[in-house]
């Protein structure tokens, strides 16, 4: 069953009242034994798709402001060379490695090899966040198993949900044990995440048998603009933003479904 949005979405934005307060979450507790490879979240991204692209190394860099391991790894792309930091490490101590990848073969090799030295490195949980240009979803061959946790971004938008769920489907027909997760974004009121999200929920148990996970949602305000321009993280920049805030949230429930994620 998918999560209720409600349960994730618990502070950060109005639902028809003043906002309510932070709630505590616990710091991801360490792995007794270190992994052969770190779990890899796909994104499927566009090249000119700037807010989303933001969102994925914000994530990133909360994903790592959470202790764990946080690698971004993307095909470079001139259309988003000026939003991101360099490769290398970054803001406490997420990294950006882009690639020469030019289809998800490619992609998918990489991404395994990032995942295996960074599980070396280092005892603590951690994350290889995965950019995939959609298109490269549909051409051949290979690298179906980089699609095995994959997280789509969509607003509440009936014409994104519906491009959403064609992605949706088309990452279930590409690899069968695929755990498809959705955040909802630009909205301003968790009512409508809600029902943007039991739509595509719905839809999707209707026509393909399986339903996609819930992973709350994220917010496009100004602080995300801001973020772009100045090329700095939202939650070191406006920590105390809605839009920060919202991301610490998803980056948690993140982490949490990363323990209990196959690794091949």
């Amino acid at each position: 069953m998918p999560r209720d949005l409600a349960e994730v979405a618990h502070f950060f934005l109005p639902d028809g009242g003043e906002a309510s307060e932070t709630r505590a979450r616990s710091a991801p507790r360490p792995r007794r034994d270190r992994p052969a490879a770190l779990p890899i979240l796909a994104l499927p991204i566009g090249g000119r798709d700037v807010v989303r692209a933001a969102f994925a190394w914000n994530l990133t860099v909360e994903i790592a402001r959470l202790g764990a391991s946080a690698t971004l790894l993307a095909p470079f792309d001139s259309d988003l060379a000026a939003l991101w930091p360099e490769s290398g490490a970054g803001p406490v101590g997420a990294e950006i490695v882009q690639t020469k990848a030019r289809d998800l073969a490619d992609l998918a090799r990489d991404a395994l090899d990032v995942a295996v030295a960074r599980a070396a490195e280092t005892d603590d949980p951690g994350i290889v966040v995965v950019r995939v240009p959609p298109d490269w979803l549909y051409a051949e061959p290979g690298g179906h198993h980089l699609l095995r946790w994959p997280l789509l971004l969509s607003t509440d938008d009936p014409r994104d949900l519906a491009e959403t769920y064609a992605l949706a489907k088309r990452l279930y027909a590409l690899e069968k044990s695929a755990r498809v997760g959705v955040t909802i974004h630009g909205v301003r009121r968790v009512a409508d995440a809600r029902r943007a999200f039991e739509r595509l929920a719905r839809v999707a148990t209707r026509n393909l048998g399986r339903a996609p996970r819930s992973y709350g949602l994220l917010v496009d305000d100004l602080h995300v603009y801001r973020a772009i321009v100045s090329r700095r993280p939202i939650g070191l920049e406006h920590p105390q933003s809605p839009a920060a805030r919202a991301l610490r949230d998803v980056a948690q429930l993140i982490l949490e479904d990363a323990r209990v994620t196959a690794i091949a």
